[in-house]
């Protein structure tokens, strides 16, 4: 996916001319559709190039003022409060590009549905803190998300195909060799995204470090381990979450045994039946979880070693609802060398 254009070259300044928001327009080409804002960024309205050769034909001039000619309740999403239903709908209706607002109506991004897969109202917590002990030496001068597949760091192809699906709130706990991951990828502006840094400054386990941010944007939480490559559909995932009312989902990966004899069914000595060389297929935790906010911060203790596992032991022995998302698609722990070989031939194949 090419780099999303940065929401801000939509913006025109209500004082500007038509001849300045032509010049906009032409910038922008693809979807010429640009949003007006006072000094503040609050939305005033919409203007494209139709409503441009309107005016001049009703006798207005490149001179004129912009605001003489905008529409002035355009479709918009409100950042925290929308339902990817909501979406799905925008998209039949055909309108593509929708500004983001605040509660004050002031514009804090621009999406196209048109681009993204969907817009999920989600904060993302990328666990990216560990040492990577089995990838030595290769995690000897290099942090194990910043090891490169396809010419870019595992944890970016993670960021990017969560940004797809419309993800703008990005949190990366860090801890060994961190300051290389936070000098690669920034502060998210380059992406259209905001990222945010949590340091681990002791290991916290693998969830441990999430009851350090206070100030979560959503009311849904993605966590992720950052050395996954996956093409899992996160609309998808999350569209579950909500049908099942779910406290919790984690993503699970199914695993195939093969027995190459016949296993005898039995009633203690008595023989019953038999299976001839069955296969069994397991669950196993994919590393991927979407959990209630509210929950995150009742079950993580402060300051302390807590991992994934104890989370979800804690909230299914609290009587909460959680689930298994039985995932169909391409996931690989990269976590020794074999499996970062793996990633490599496998890039080159599979669809992501």
């Amino acid at each position: 996916m090419a780099e999303a254009l940065h929401f801000t070259k939509r913006l025109i300044q209500k004082q500007a001319s038509i001849m300045d928001a032509l010049a906009v327009l032409n910038q922008i080409a693809i979807e010429p559709i640009a949003f007006v804002v006072d000094q503040n960024r609050k939305l005033l309205g919409s203007l494209t190039d139709g409503d441009i050769r309107r005016g001049l034909l009703k006798g207005l001039s490149l001179n004129d003022s912009v605001e003489s000619i905008i529409q002035e309740n355009p479709v918009f999403i409100f950042k925290n409060k929308y339902r990817v239903e909501d979406i799905v709908a925008y998209k039949k209706k055909n309108f593509m590009v929708l500004p983001v607002v605040d509660k004050d109506m002031q514009i804090v991004n621009v999406i196209s549905l048109r681009r993204l897969r969907s817009y999920l109202p989600l904060d993302v917590v990328i666990m990216a803190g560990g040492r990577g002990e089995r990838l030595r030496p290769l995690t000897d001068s290099l942090p194990k998300p910043m090891l490169e597949i396809s010419g870019k760091p595992i944890i970016e192809h993670n960021i990017n195909r969560l940004s797809e699906y419309g993800v703008d709130d990005f949190w990366i706990s860090i801890n060994y060799l961190g300051d290389i991951i936070k000098d690669y990828l920034g502060n998210g502006e380059n992406k259209n995204i905001q990222i945010e840094y949590v340091n681990e400054d002791k290991p916290m386990g693998t969830i441990g470090s999430v009851q350090k941010i206070k100030n979560f944007k959503h009311d849904h939480v993605l966590i992720m381990n950052s050395d996954i490559l996956t093409n899992i559909d996160y609309e998808h995932f999350y569209l579950d979450f909500i049908k099942e009312s779910a406290d919790l989902s984690v993503v699970s990966i199914p695993y195939k045994v093969s027995i190459p004899y016949a296993v005898l069914e039995n009633n203690e000595r008595t023989i019953t039946g038999f299976a001839e060389k069955p296969t069994y297929t397991y669950y196993s935790n994919g590393g991927i979880y979407l959990v209630k906010r509210e929950l995150l911060e009742k079950y993580i203790p402060e300051s302390t070693f807590f991992n994934a596992t104890d989370l979800i032991q804690t909230m299914v022995e609290k009587g909460h609802k959680v689930i298994s998302y039985h995932m169909a698609g391409y996931w690989l722990d990269i976590g020794k060398h074999e499996d970062f070989k793996k990633a490599q031939d496998d890039f080159k194949s599979i669809r992501f």
